[in-house]
């Protein structure tokens, strides 16, 4: 199977489609196994196990984190918070069809709200992804959020 660029372009629209719809099972299926999503502290930071991090998480967490934002006991977000991610067309950095390796890099703004509370991210989505199955799966996603040495809230959702 060849990966085009309006493969990996369309791959995105729909992961953050997935997101603001609430879909996170369909969401967390474009994932691989071992796939790690982080969102640096520090701006350019480098190293995401040595150095703090706003969220480095496997799948073991994202799945905890879904299950949260899912469950009919989770009064925190009752009701439950939604987002709206708004992206300027992806840049297709990599295209490498013999390793089935990828890299796409987003701009985006994400908005997300829950009562009256109300926040907007500007931020950058770099997406790693593999051919696994003949499918597009998420190896990394890293999110880099403009103002990320501001003081935030909890971000409930997934940027």
């Amino acid at each position: 199977m060849t990966i085009t660029k309006d493969d990996l372009i369309d791959f995105v629209y729909d992961e953050v489609r997935m997101l603001d719809e609430g879909r996170y099972d369909d969401w967390l299926n474009l994932w691989t196994d071992d796939g790690i999503y982080w969102m640096p502290l520090d701006w350019k930071q480098k190293d995401e196990v040595n150095e703090t991090s706003l969220m480095y998480e496997d799948q073991f967490m994202l799945r905890l984190r879904v299950e949260r934002l899912t469950g009919a006991r989770t009064f925190s977000q009752k009701p439950k918070s939604r987002c709206h991610h708004v992206i300027q067309r992806p840049y297709v950095d990599k295209i490498d069809n013999d390793a089935a390796a990828f890299l796409v890099t987003t701009q985006m703004h994400y908005v997300e709200t829950r009562l009256d509370d109300q926040f907007l991210l500007a931020l950058t989505a770099q997406h790693e992804l593999v051919l696994k199955d003949d499918a597009l799966k998420i190896a990394r996603k890293r999110v880099d959020i403009l103002n990320c040495d501001a003081a935030f809230g909890n971000i409930q959702l997934l940027p």
